[in-house]
């Protein structure tokens, strides 16, 4: 202990934080943003944002630190309940994605040759054609809301993780105790539960985190143009879209600040994602 303390204090400072440190660090932090904004626009009541016809187009202030918008609604907590209705929906659309990404990988590495082959086959199609479009198309046939959006971003992410999956299954596969345990007689069933699934859960999971990014980026997307959320809600892609009317007018914080919240929780998104990914890599978690 002696020598741990004279190496940090031989420099006569601190030594640095490791990178598992520093990914911890990280992942704390974003994931704390995440959660006070799920909490404040959970707890905010409506009145948060109801309407004030004499505090219409307030410029930023000090009362209101992201304007108010043409009904003098504050756009900090439409923002604020924009962002948690769109991480609920981003959760649902990205468990979904990854249950069908889960069942379909462990279905093409242990069902035979040919389930591979097909599911391989559905993977590569999928990938080949423009998310967004079939999005749209899902999401209008199924009369958009937030059924449409799940529904829509949930059919078209999951081939990515599919693929991860599949590759981590047939790793697992041929491990020595899996071999072992079929030459006991164990089935199929018992060998993909027992063994394989356990290998699987922690890229599940990492896979499930990353989708958020990708299905909250798309919600918004596909309710700027009409064909996601109901404009009654305050969902960012709304805010977004109503907003586009009043730039020329130089009303700029009814569309910068929503946006700039919109890619920060993405980010935090995305950093969680990653540097979970680096803690349950072997070759990184260590160093």
């Amino acid at each position: 202990m002696n020598q741990a303390v004279f190496e940090q204090t031989a420099a006569g400072r601190p030594r640095g934080l490791n990178r598992r440190q520093r990914t911890l660090l990280l992942t704390g932090l974003a994931g704390s943003l995440l959660l006070a904004v799920v909490l404040a626009g959970s707890l905010s009541g409506n009145d948060s944002i109801a309407t004030h016809l004499n505090s219409r187009y307030l410029v930023p202030s000090m009362s209101h630190p992201f304007g108010t918008d043409w009904l003098g609604r504050d756009m900090l907590m439409r923002t604020v309940k924009g962002l948690t209705l769109s991480i609920g929906v981003g959760v649902m659309a990205a468990a979904a994605s990854a249950l069908i990404a889960l069942v379909l990988g462990l279905a093409a590495a242990t069902l035979g040759r040919t389930a591979d082959f097909i599911i391989t086959w559905l993977v590569d199609l999928c990938l080949g054609m423009p998310h967004l479009v079939i999005l749209i198309l899902i999401a209008f046939a199924l009369g958009g809301g937030v059924k449409g959006v799940v529904t829509g971003v949930a059919l078209t992410h999951w081939p990515s993780l599919t693929r991860v999956i599949r590759a981590e299954v047939m790793q697992v596969r041929s491990a020595e105790f899996v071999q072992v345990s079929r030459r006991l007689g164990r089935s199929r069933w018992w060998v993909a539960s027992r063994h394989i699934l356990p290998h699987v859960l922690p890229q599940l999971f990492v896979g499930f985190i990353l989708l958020f990014p990708h299905a909250i980026l798309h919600e918004a997307a596909i309710t700027f143009l009409g064909f996601g959320l109901s404009p009654h809600q305050p969902a960012i892609g709304i805010i977004l879209s109503e907003s586009m009317r009043q730039l020329s007018t130089g009303m700029w914080w009814l569309a910068f600040f929503p946006g700039l919240c919109l890619l920060i929780i993405v980010r935090a998104f995305d950093i969680v994602g990653e540097n979970l990914r680096l803690l349950f890599d072997p070759y990184s978690s260590q160093e």
